[in-house]
């Protein structure tokens, strides 16, 4: 037991924190803006495999019932408020895939994020009421969605 709590914290000490929570929970908080790069990567990256995994519980196997802890997954982690504080204004360039125009259109990126957290709600909406045709349908829009930000703000 002592011996599985401080490898443990030794893991932990090396890895350093990359993100922490702020105490008012506006989402998190990074000191270093190479720190927020990473973290939005692998986020966006989990977002996505999430998205395929819904799909192939949805579309495949039509299992509205089983995506649901996917699809609350994804509503808490697709939104402008987890996602917007890794976006510390000149975190672009090396590591990084975002254009700098990110923090010249400010407005219109946040903008996107709710677009984001409509499709969504959407999309779950579609699933509670196991209608696969619009389930596909709103996947789809999910994914335009994404995509058109990527086209954007993303080299």
């Amino acid at each position: 037991m002592m011996r599985t709590s401080l490898i443990a914290v030794f893991a932990l000490g090396l890895a350093g924190p990359l993100q922490a929570e702020t105490p008012d929970d506006e989402g998190p908080h990074f000191d270093d803006p190479r720190h927020a790069v990473s973290w939005r990567r692998e986020e966006l990256k989990g977002i996505e495999r999430l998205v395929r995994q819904l799909r192939f519980d949805l579309v495949n196997n039509r299992d509205a019932r089983g995506a649901e802890p996917r699809l609350e997954e994804l509503a808490r982690l697709a939104t402008g408020k987890h996602l917007l504080p890794a976006f510390i204004e000149g975190s672009h360039g090396q590591g990084s895939e975002a254009r700098a125009r990110i923090w010249e259109e400010w407005e219109e990126f946040e903008a996107g994020f709710s677009a984001l957290e409509e499709q969504v709600a959407a999309l779950r909406e579609a699933a509670e009421a196991e209608d696969y045709r619009l389930v596909t349908r709103e996947l789809s829009d999910l994914s335009l969605t994404c995509r058109s930000c990527h086209r954007r703000y993303r080299y």
